[in-house]
């Protein structure tokens, strides 16, 4: 997993509450095995038209949007099933942060366990974050993962907080099993002793 330290990037915004999981990636797109190539899936339905064309009035589809890779949302994102394919979505498509007033829980534990970081502010600071992306376009934020300060280039300045075990992972890059293999040599003496081989 990719460390993740400083962000900077430009603000895509999703003017939206409660997006669910089918929605950030439709069921249809989950039989693939491995956990790239979900990207070009992200909200399926709302980027692209009957005909397969892009839907030029969705959030992602306009120019401001272009190679953003911070997502601004509203309340409870990410509700709905439990499924970590809508992370690797946002990740595969270049999110590496979303920023809401709420989280559904799964999707909020999936995002750390996947390199991107899901970010609770206040319904007023993402209020004020949604009408400086309205008034700057393209509208950059830097995320500081070690200070856990949100800033812009016209004086916003805001703070948030992170478990501290779950900043230490990111900043770190180490997922689950990364977080394992540190333990690698208790692990190995551990099945010497009791006489346990690899199969």
């Amino acid at each position: 997993m990719q460390p993740f330290t400083t962000h900077s990037g430009i603000v895509a915004t999703l003017d939206r509450a409660n997006v669910d999981t089918d929605q950030i990636i439709p069921k249809q797109f989950l039989k693939r095995i491995e956990r790239t190539g979900f990207g070009q899936y992200l909200f399926f339905d709302w980027r692209f038209l009957d005909d397969g064309s892009e839907n030029p009035n969705f959030e992602l589809n306009r120019p401001q949007a272009s190679g953003a890779s911070i997502l601004v949302a509203r309340r409870n994102f990410g509700c709905g099933s439990s499924r970590e394919h809508a992370v690797w979505a946002l990740e595969d498509f270049g999110f590496r942060v979303v920023l809401a007033p709420s989280f559904a829980d799964i999707f909020f534990n999936n995002c750390f366990k996947n390199g991107v970081l899901p970010i609770r502010l206040s319904e007023s600071e993402i209020d004020d974050i949604f009408t400086r992306a309205s008034e700057h376009s393209p509208y950059r934020l830097t995320v500081d993962l070690e200070t856990c300060r949100i800033t812009d280039e016209h004086g916003l300045a805001l703070e948030f907080e992170v478990q501290p075990f779950r900043r230490h992972c990111l900043l770190n890059g180490l997922d689950d099993i990364a977080l394992t293999l540190e333990h690698e040599a208790k692990i190995t003496e551990y099945e010497e002793s009791h006489g346990i081989t690899g199969g």
